[in-house]
């Protein structure tokens, strides 16, 4: 009830106030940053931009390092210049309605949700959610299976969105294995520890890979964060690096410099309702909370930024969980998404639009010289899309995956996830090209490619080495219950 509420409040302000000036002020921002665009690529001989051909100026953008991989998904990702956003006198083309409508908006899919609740190490509880279609009633998919793993990361606020639910559902249908990570206490999952997972901590996330990879060891496993979430995928595999398992990642509308976005705050009635949801979020934990910090300070906080520094910082913390105290500045010291980025060894897409409401300005918020200096990281940056939400004028559409329970029915798919499932088939078949390339040269030379698959390992560890057996009982570190949720 409370979020309709929510819904229909900030629905109602945004219509009285969108009505041509949002629509403008767009179009300027898009032409400032443009010009931006363009001054960085006749002053860096070293970046790639490529623009849409044949339709408005700067449809998409793409940028990145120049490299053979970046010449490969030009030439076999047909979505990179195939984004016609809705334009003129319509709410989805307004930024803020679009992204709200994506996050808040019920979905009503083909898919369902087999929960396993996972013991980490020290008896905290993580919650695994596996889709599968809605006519396959409590069943699970077979551990023998080859299928590729999808591992999604939601945002960090604990809200499961329209846009993940639909995101599910066209992986499950592209024959994916869907498996959404929920931290500590989200997404009602039970919070058996008094601790709550800091911004980009990956070490939860970490055993739940290596979890994931025990049920399903013949698949390759792919990942794709939402909106904030990229801070904690980013950081995983930063610290991981060649180890993280991920044959390759996607972001959906990430946020990349999160202490400036915590600082600068975002559009009072978005603070306002986020902040307002993980305040109720919390409400159910404040017996627990309350050994640790002052629970009066937490929920007296009217901020993205003063929930999270009375939740890890050293002015509210009792005891503190690490054993010592930590200022705003040092807690983003450890949690910073982009802190490890150099380490990153998985090719890397993010989908950005420049209307983003919630990121904020695209000139200040994107880091554009992180795409034109590293080979591992490429950017999709279009005009329009909002948050996570890239609506289209002529979606394109696909079979539900109950098909043949529900006839000719058809389901909408998204821009950016059929732009995900063609980044991760071309990541894969070049690199499983270069592989057999490199492994024919060494034969030639009489090396029987052994050195073809040292070099192509120092690329992704998971798309050619097959992963070994466990050298440690599993059984000791993992616990895990089964439920089944809508």
């Amino acid at each position: 009830m409370l979020e309709c509420l929510v819904v229909v409040f900030i629905v109602i302000l945004v219509v009285f106030i969108w009505p041509g000036s949002a629509y403008f002020y767009t179009e300027g921002q898009t032409d400032a940053l443009l010009e931006g665009l363009e001054e960085n690529s006749n002053t860096k001989n070293d970046s790639f931009t490529h623009n849409k051909p044949d339709v408005k100026k700067d449809s998409v953008t793409f940028i990145c390092k120049p490299s053979a991989l970046a010449n490969y998904l030009l030439k076999h990702c047909r979505s990179f210049s195939d984004y016609s956003p809705c334009v003129g006198w319509t709410w989805r083309a307004s930024a803020v309605l679009q992204s709200v409508y994506e996050a808040c908006w019920p979905y009503h899919g083909a898919v369902q949700f087999v929960r396993d609740n996972l013991q980490l190490s020290d008896e905290g509880l993580v919650a695994l959610d596996w889709a599968v279609p809605s006519y396959q009633r409590r069943r699970r998919t077979s551990s023998h299976s080859s299928s590729p793993v999808l591992l999604i990361v939601p945002n960090s606020f604990g809200r499961i969105t329209r846009n993940v639910q639909k995101l599910c559902e066209t992986a499950l249908f592209h024959g994916y294995l869907p498996v959404v990570f929920n931290r500590r206490g989200h997404n009602g999952a039970p919070l058996t520890s008094v601790k709550l997972q800091q911004f980009g901590d990956p070490s939860d996330l970490r055993e739940a890979v290596r979890y994931i990879r025990y049920r399903q060891p013949a698949g390759r496993l792919y990942a794709v964060s939402e909106s904030t979430g990229a801070g904690l995928l980013l950081s995983y595999l930063g610290e991981c690096g060649s180890s993280s398992y991920v044959t390759a990642a996607v972001c959906l509308s990430p946020v990349f410099r999160c202490q400036s976005w915590f600082d600068k705050g975002l559009w009072w009635p978005l603070q306002w309702a986020i902040t307002l949801y993980q305040k109720f979020g919390l409400c159910r934990y404040r017996s627990a909370l309350g050994q640790i910090i002052q629970t009066e300070h937490l929920f007296s906080r009217s901020s993205l930024r003063g929930i999270e520094e009375a939740l890890f910082c050293h002015n509210s913390i009792i005891a503190p969980p690490t054993g010592s105290s930590l200022s705003w500045d040092t807690y983003w010291e450890h949690n910073e998404p982009l802190r490890d980025v150099d380490e990153v060894a998985i090719p890397v897409l993010s989908i950005c639009a420049k209307d983003d409401p919630f990121r904020g300005d695209a000139k200040s918020t994107i880091p554009l010289e992180l795409f034109e200096t590293n080979p591992h990281f490429f950017l999709l940056l279009t005009n329009r899309g909002g948050h996570c939400a890239f609506s289209t004028a002529s979606p394109n559409t696909y079979r539900d995956v109950a098909a043949n329970n529900c006839g000719s029915d058809k389901q909408e798919i998204n821009w950016s996830h059929k732009t995900m499932l063609e980044f991760f088939r071309a990541s894969t078949d070049f690199f499983a090209a270069e592989e057999r390339s490199k492994q024919l040269a060494a034969r030639r030379r009489g090396l029987g490619g052994v050195s073809g698959g040292r070099v192509f390992r120092n690329r992704s560890i998971s798309t050619c080495k097959r992963v070994p057996a466990c050298s440690h009982n599993i059984h000791a570190i993992y616990n895990w219950q089964r439920s089944y949720t809508r």
